[in-house]
């Protein structure tokens, strides 16, 4: 702890005494066996299981689950919290005095990253355990265990050092959490197109999809997970195409952290940080200090904040230059899906598409929740509170401030929609479900931002429960549809095994939206939402698209006027304006 500096030192000693650490860890185990257990029952109640061979089996299809499962979890919270983490301390403007000590950029940036990390870590050691008593059932070695664990850490790592090294750089919140969330997306593109054969069928004599496994974090969990290697020593000394990939991730996070320690006291503090602390005159350009020019505020000073300003600093624009990369990437792939087929398959196109809209529905709740922190932080609310603004300027402004900022991320997905209309891959009537559902979600996401924000005074809790509820969202439904196709079976026997699972969800559930400022609304919702989302994915398979449509669209819009009403009608407790108990 010494090499590291006393930043990781802090956090070291003070992270034990807080007993999130505990909850986070015994919640994350306690989930991954109840969807251990959940397999089990279906598979239990779907065909005999008669000798070790079939326990064998079972084994390694649990393993293939929870490994990637895994890989996910631990990628999103490191960037999100060595991203949030510096941000945190940019948006306080406590990161300058952390610059006039006697801290190195080393220990400060290393530090500050492995402090950001560490909850992350004990999570991944506490599900050790878990996996290896996966290989009690057969199917499964201690070295593919060693494999997957070793290529789940190092992808932390790097995840990790992009968000700390994005947080180092950029001056804003948001934009921290989106440029990490892209590169993120970005990073397992670039491995899918590669072993897609986007750039041929093999280069240096070795296959793309080796390749492939090499640069890709997703593909090298799944090769990881595998009980033998496929490419055997194609890669010299290195063996296999993991071992590559864990050197290629080495070799990224020293280049990261290295790029943040060279530049750290470059970047920060920022121009315009340096401009707001700069006398009035001398900050003002010469057109500013003209005289008579003044600029008409809208009725909703809010909302004109948001539209009119740089409320969110002028570096944004790189966010949505990289968005629109993303989203030219993802319309070339599905017009290359299209052009090679006349009725690509479903899971192709779903493929392209979901990861896209995901990311999208992640940057609109990101923007919603900063939205607030970042006022919170920077003591900003509490001068807007003490204003004649109305709950409902305040509110509406934000939310219509979101809508307005990422427009490019409601607009687009809905746009590869209609593309995948006028190509004859899905019926007018789907498209209708698809873009009324996208709205729908977009809306959700962005109450979701504001609620938290406005319930949660930690400005690093707000910003991981409001992700982490959209991440657990989309993640739980493709865990549960992964069990479902792995092991088939009727309606009855799905439901009774995953009881558990949509109960524990509903609980969590709450505890993200209702539990700081209850209501019989919320508790319907968050009691509601995982059964809907079961018979959502049930009637799916099926082919049943008007239900699927009906039943989110309902849902999850109560859920978002559930969050609605208790900010407008309980805005002044909401956020500390009064309390409860006065008059």
């Amino acid at each position: 702890m010494v090499f590291v500096g006393p930043v990781f030192t802090r956090e070291a000693v003070t992270a034990p005494r807080r007993a999130r650490m505990y909850v986070a860890r015994s919640a994350y185990v306690a989930s991954l066996l109840v969807l251990m257990a959940t397999a089990w029952q279906v598979l239990a109640g779907t065909q005999e299981v008669r000798n070790v061979g079939d326990l064998a089996r079972f084994g390694a299809t649990v393993f293939q689950i929870l490994a990637p499962l895994q890989l996910a979890v631990m990628m999103f919270f490191a960037a999100l919290s060595a991203a949030s983490a510096v941000a945190a301390e940019k948006d306080r403007q406590t990161l300058i005095l952390l610059l006039l000590t006697h801290l190195s950029n080393f220990e400060l940036v290393v530090g500050k990253l492995l402090a950001s990390l560490l909850n992350t870590l004990v999570l991944l050691a506490a599900a050790l355990p878990l996996f290896m008593l996966i290989a009690l059932l057969g199917g499964v070695s201690h070295l593919e265990i060693a494999r997957v664990f070793a290529v789940t850490l190092s992808s932390a790592l790097v995840a990790g050092s992009l968000g700390s090294t994005l947080a180092f750089w950029r001056e804003k919140t948001f934009q921290a959490l989106a440029m990490t969330a892209i590169g993120l997306v970005v990073w397992i593109a670039v491995g899918e197109v590669v072993a897609r054969g986007a750039f041929g069928d093999e280069w240096r004599g070795v296959a793309c999809d080796r390749w492939a496994v090499a640069i890709s974090p997703w593909r090298a969990t799944l090769e990881a997970a595998q009980p033998f290697a496929a490419d055997g020593a194609a890669f010299g000394l290195l063996g296999g195409a993991v071992n590559l990939f864990l050197v290629v991730s080495a070799a990224a996070i020293v280049l990261l952290n290295t790029v943040a320690t060279l530049m750290v006291r470059v970047w920060n503090p920022s121009r315009e940080a340096r401009r707001d602390t700069m006398p009035q005159d001398a900050a003002a350009t010469p057109s500013a200090r003209q005289k008579g020019r003044t600029r008409q505020v809208w009725d909703n000073p809010i909302l004109w904040r948001e539209m009119r300003t740089w409320a969110y600093g002028r570096k944004i624009l790189v966010v949505r230059l990289a968005y629109w990369l993303l989203a030219a990437a993802a319309a070339a792939a599905l017009v290359t899906l299209v052009g090679q087929a006349a009725m690509p398959r479903e899971a192709n196109v779903a493929a392209v598409l979901v990861p896209f809209a995901v990311l999208s529905l992640v940057l609109i709740n990101a923007q919603a929740v900063t939205a607030l922190t970042s006022e919170r932080d920077a003591r900003a609310l509490d001068l807007l509170l003490v204003t004649d603004l109305t709950p409902k300027e305040f509110v509406f402004g934000k939310l219509g401030g979101v809508f307005y900022n990422t427009k490019e991320m409601v607009l687009f997905p809905a746009a590869l929609c209609v593309y995948l209309r006028w190509a004859g891959v899905v019926s007018f009537e789907n498209l209708g479900y698809l873009t009324c559902g996208w709205l729908v979600l977009c809306g959700f996401a962005n109450m979701l931002g504001v609620h938290t924000g406005m319930n949660y005074a930690n400005s690093r809790g707000a910003v991981a429960v409001s992700l982490g509820t959209v991440f657990f969202l989309f993640v739980g439904v493709a865990v549960c549809m992964r069990i479902m196709v792995a092991f088939s079976g009727s309606f009855q026997v799905q439901l009774t095994p995953f009881l558990t699972a949509i109960f524990g969800g509903g609980i969590g559930l709450y505890v993200a939206l209702g539990v700081r400022n209850p209501s019989s609304a919320l508790k319907l919702a968050s009691a509601g939402c995982p059964f809907a989302i079961f018979y959502a994915i049930t009637s799916h398979l099926l082919g049943y698209t008007l239900g699927v449509f009906l039943v989110l669209a309902c849902t999850f819009g109560f859920t978002t006027l559930a969050m609605l009403v208790p900010a407008l009608f309980e805005f002044d407790v909401a956020t500390g304006r009064t309390t409860g108990g006065e008059e």
